[in-house]
């Protein structure tokens, strides 16, 4: 960091503490040529995720969107919103780790897949019969089975 009153690029951080968003981070610094002290502010950078869908099209990644999906998968299961929240954090940070701006609509697809069969089975169930959309009986009966031999 950059001394505002001298321009040299070392200093030390004498405090650090989150601001009260919990946002942002305030850090005191202290020039190491002219020990003066300087404030400054840390924030988390994020970058919008673009989601590719089936068509080719793109649009913003969406919360929401995938909240009201897995809503309606754990339609009357005992399945609380914050299990729901969790989990689309946990698919939200396996994206951001990739550092890819853009995913497919299929990644994000198979994402929820595995990480809701480990929360309830007949969610998955729906979710699977709705994402993949099972042309007849027996393509859904091949994945209740896969399941049951897991």
């Amino acid at each position: 960091m950059k001394c505002p009153y001298c321009g040299f690029e070392e200093s030390k951080v004498v405090d650090s503490r989150p601001t009260d968003e919990g946002e942002r981070i305030r850090r005191r610094r202290e020039c190491l040529k002219c020990a003066k002290r300087f404030t400054t502010y840390e924030l988390i950078e994020s970058l919008p995720i673009i989601v590719i869908k089936k068509d080719k099209s793109r649009e913003p990644f969406k919360r929401e969107k995938l909240l009201n999906g897995l809503m309606r998968a754990c339609e009357k299961r005992p399945v609380s919103l914050d299990t729901l929240e969790n989990l689309i954090d946990e698919i939200e940070l396996s994206i951001q780790n990739t550092l890819d701006r853009e995913v497919s609509s299929e990644h994000i697809g198979e994402l929820v897949m595995e990480k809701i069969k480990n929360v309830d089975e007949v969610a998955y169930v729906r979710f699977v019969s709705v994402y993949r959309r099972f042309d007849d009986i027996s393509s859904f009966m091949d994945e209740l089975k896969k399941l049951a031999d897991k």
